[in-house]
């Protein structure tokens, strides 16, 4: 393996390590984004509810994943053919809808509905769309003080989709880390690797990403998430008792000299 080559995996398993560990940090950052886009629609609108659904596979679905206002909560969890009600519709053809009847369209999935203890008056869904496909939707139910969704409304909608598949694609490009290591190793190596060394590489990349949990390294960083929400007294004994772990480890180093990593 040519030096540049060894330089640039070096690199890309420092990355692997870092982006784990920032995601480690941060928690459910694409839940928590979503869960924002569904309640600032709730209340902007003055929604009974706001909800997305996402497209899984393996079955292919629309699962809904978060939803906001008074009566959004008994959907989360719920799934649905990506073909079937209004949430299928706009998934399927990719077009924004509104509805002030939503029991006189064909296409209203009344089952679910009832499944969740509320059936909506009115309804408005635009697609979640990232790079060019189609990965979910949005939908508002029943505008208080209104039987139905204006073209303004659609557009302000159509500004929160955006919003969410923003958050949707910075999860996807973590969960695709992998793929990215592998293109980057390509880019740079072009022909310097054969097959078998590329699969070694990634592999080795990959398991920066794919973190065990009893790994001391990781376990500290878990501590360090669940420090988020602690007070400022707590947090300077922590940072007190690091200091003196530092000043520990340093103190053992000067005496017996750097130890082999």
């Amino acid at each position: 393996m040519s030096p540049g080559v060894e330089a640039a995996l070096g690199v890309l398993l420092r990355t692997a390590r870092e982006t784990a560990t920032a995601r480690r940090l941060a928690g459910d950052a694409e839940t928590a984004l979503l869960q924002s886009v569904v309640d600032a629609a709730a209340t902007l609108f003055e929604a009974e509810a706001s909800s997305i659904a996402l497209f899984e596979t393996d079955p292919d679905r629309l699962e809904f994943r978060v939803a906001g206002g008074d009566q959004g909560d008994a959907v989360v969890g719920l799934s649905v053919a990506p073909t079937h009600g209004i949430v299928g519709y706009v998934f399927s053809t990719g077009q924004p809808i509104a509805l002030s009847d939503v029991l006189a369209d064909p296409r209203f999935d009344r089952s679910t509905a009832e499944k969740t203890g509320y059936v909506p008056r009115s309804i408005a869904a635009v697609p979640l769309v990232d790079a060019g496909a189609t990965v979910g939707v949005l939908q508002v139910l029943d505008k208080h003080g209104e039987e139905s969704f204006s073209l303004k409304d659609m557009d302000l909608l159509a500004v929160f989709a955006r919003q969410a598949a923003a958050a949707i694609e910075a999860a996807r490009v973590g969960r695709d880390a992998e793929r990215l290591l592998r293109g980057a190793l390509v880019s740079i190596a072009g022909e310097a690797l054969d097959q078998t060394d590329l699969d070694a590489l990634v592999s080795a990349a990959a398991n920066e990403l794919d973190r065990d949990d009893d790994d001391p390294f990781w376990r500290l960083v878990d501590r360090v998430a669940q420090l988020r929400t602690t007070s400022d007294a707590d947090l300077e004994l922590v940072e007190e008792i690091l200091e003196v772990v530092s000043r520990h480890r340093s103190h053992r180093q000067g005496r017996y000299g750097r130890r082999p990593r």
